[in-house]
């Protein structure tokens, strides 16, 4: 095992799946896709981060990026099935699990930015943050090349990291806040649907979980023992909804770093 897989181990052990069933109930769903908690009593949003390169092309999309390098040879098209999927398909240039900073001459692009830029709302009414958010950004279905979407199913490190800071100053045994983490199957591999994969630690040690060499993603759920918040980031969305106490809300809204909403037809 790695150091920092012996390090999630011994932090995180494993907790029985039982410790779902708050949960459970609390969602009244399966958490196949993550456990999607009420307002306790009021929630946020959490919206994944996008970048924009400084003098990346603009004219050019994901997909036609991938045409040009799968005919130039430099990169092989995906056949599965004797279908070349680079013929049928679109490249979207968004992707699944965790995501990076891209390095230098990117920068932050809020959400709220591209809204006012495109026109489009920053979530569609009705809907919640997924790859349906933007579509006037977009070409043919890909996003532009100099644009790197949010990624589905996880924060970005950058989010993450800040979360983790916010749930500290508002839980009341600060670092030392007993919680729960839970991965949903589809993260890991999708193969054990019945024990539900659950690690028990404390907040100071949840910026290891961003590391877990076991999944490529954040948690499905992180949550206080004492279900004072509840965190969750489901596997299909480019957000994460954060239920807890009105002053936890309020401090993510306000946050500098973070880009946090509420969406009145998901409360």
């Amino acid at each position: 095992m790695s150091e920092i897989a012996d390090l999630v181990t011994a932090r995180w052990p494993l907790a029985p799946s039982s410790a779902t069933g708050w949960l459970l109930e609390l969602a009244d769903d399966d958490g196949l896709t993550g456990f999607m908690p009420p307002p306790l009593p009021d929630a946020a949003w959490v919206l994944n981060a996008m970048h924009e390169h400084e003098q990346g092309p603009s004219d050019m999309s994901h997909d036609e990026y991938h045409q040009d390098q799968v005919a130039a040879g430099h990169i092989q098209p995906e056949i599965i099935g004797g279908i070349d999927l680079t013929e049928v398909g679109t490249v979207t240039g968004g992707g699944l699990g965790r995501a990076e900073h891209p390095g230098p001459r990117w920068r932050r692009l809020r959400w709220a930015e591209l809204a006012q830029r495109t026109g489009d709302p920053l979530v569609p009414n009705g809907l919640l943050p997924s790859y349906r958010c933007f579509p006037s950004a977009k070409m043919d279905g890909s996003w532009p090349l100099h644009i790197s979407p949010p990624t589905e199913g996880s924060l970005d490190r950058e989010t993450w990291n800040r979360l983790i800071g916010i749930l500290t100053e508002h839980s009341p045994e600060g670092t030392d806040t007993r919680c729960l983490a839970y991965y949903s199957p589809l993260m890991l591999g999708a193969t054990d649907f019945e024990n539900l994969h659950v690690q028990a630690g404390r907040l100071s040690d949840a910026g290891i979980l961003y590391d877990n060499p076991e999944v490529d993603f954040s948690p499905s759920n992180l949550w206080a023992e004492d279900h004072s918040w509840v965190v969750c980031t489901d596997y299909d969305l480019w957000a994460t909804k954060v239920a807890g106490p009105a002053p936890l809300i309020e401090a993510l809204l306000n946050d500098s770093d973070i880009e946090a909403v509420r969406l009145p037809w998901a409360p």
